[in-house]
């Protein structure tokens, strides 16, 4: 019933959000004189688009695959896009893409791959999901203050929120990795001072959780310690598969004719906005990510070309991966599971 609940909220709070985005956006607009435009696409520029949205999504499944075969445990390539795809669907419907994971696992147990598994393999592909966008944030920040008064400066401060909230992300999932003994001390202490000012009622439940939690965030620094090879490679990958979906952008720039910007500029101006809302609690960020296209693509795709580009650009970076992993989702919530005999080996957690 709880759970419930929970999904009924986010599609009301998705709707709402959309419902907010689609009027931001278009109020006052010629829409007209969008769909004029927008008939005017050479469409055979946006297939690589799409190309790239796929790949965006596989790149999570083959880390998945490279990471269970690591473990011990074998799985098709499409049972783990599949897993991907499900991710990918509750992350762009759920605040902060908070839904993608534990509905990842609720499919993997399903396939007989045990929750400490699952739950080392998701949590190591988001640690470098994270680190991507901090080492551009970082990168930028430190190195690239040309570049920042010249294309993000009216929207500098959202991108130092953005890269901040990701470090942070980043280094307390490192601590609860590696200073699980440190980072126990610290939620026991801070949920025992939330009792205190009567915030939080006193749950020995909730200190269960933590303790299982902790053996997870310990299980993870073994296997890292012993598998660092294995980190760099799913590194790699990450960095392949999020500019993959960053040059989708690059597309619909060639795709309305458009020349004399380099696909790098483009690649790392996109890159920009995942950095500056990648944490905000906004389902696929949107509405802001909308906002940050319309201030920093501007000098790129011009006055006129401005509104149609976010049109597409979004459509395929984020409404065309929504659409193709609810696709996937129902085919994962079709076949997973069903009618199997899984076979496993879990022999090197």
């Amino acid at each position: 019933m709880e759970n419930k609940k929970k999904m009924a909220f986010n599609v009301v709070f998705l709707i709402l959000v959309f419902a907010g985005t689609i009027y931001g956006v278009f109020h006052g607009e010629d829409l007209g004189e969008i769909a004029r435009i927008l008939k005017t696409v050479n469409l055979l520029w946006l297939i690589p688009g799409f190309i790239c949205v796929i790949v965006f999504i596989w790149g999570e499944s083959i880390i998945i695959y490279y990471m269970m075969r690591t473990l011990g445990i074998k799985r098709k390539k499409w049972t783990c896009f599949l897993f991907s795809s499900v991710g990918f669907f509750f992350s762009c419907i759920t605040p902060s893409a908070s839904g993608g994971q534990p509905a990842q696992i609720y499919y993997m147990k399903k396939e007989k791959i045990p929750i400490p598994v699952s739950t080392l393999v998701l949590m190591i592909v988001t640690i470098t999901y994270k680190l991507v966008l901090v080492v551009i944030g970082v990168v930028v920040t430190f190195f690239g203050q040309g570049f920042i008064h010249k294309y993000l400066y009216d929207v500098r401060y959202v991108f130092y929120l953005g890269t901040g909230l990701n470090v942070f992300c980043v280094v307390t999932m490192l601590i609860l990795v590696f200073h699980p003994v440190l980072a126990r001390t610290i939620l026991v202490k801070g949920m025992a001072l939330l009792e205190r000012m009567h915030l939080m009622k006193r749950k020995q439940s909730r200190l269960d959780r933590l303790n299982a939690s902790m053996d997870q965030y310990r299980e993870t620094a073994v296997y890292l310690k012993n598998h660092v090879k294995v980190l760099v490679n799913v590194f790699g990958i990450t960095l392949f598969q999020r500019f993959a979906l960053f040059t989708a952008t690059w597309f619909v720039y060639k795709a309305f004719g458009l020349s004399g910007q380099s696909a790098w500029l483009i690649i790392l101006l996109q890159s920009a906005i995942s950095v500056s809302v990648d944490m905000l609690p906004l389902p696929g960020g949107m509405g802001i990510s909308e906002k940050l296209f319309l201030v920093i693509f501007a000098p790129i795709f011009g006055t006129g070309l401005l509104l149609p580009g976010m049109i597409l650009s979004r459509g395929l970076g984020y409404y065309t991966e929504l659409l193709v992993s609810a696709v996937l989702t129902i085919v994962a919530n079709f076949t997973i599971g069903k009618g199997k005999k899984v076979r496993e080996n879990v022999g090197n957690l």
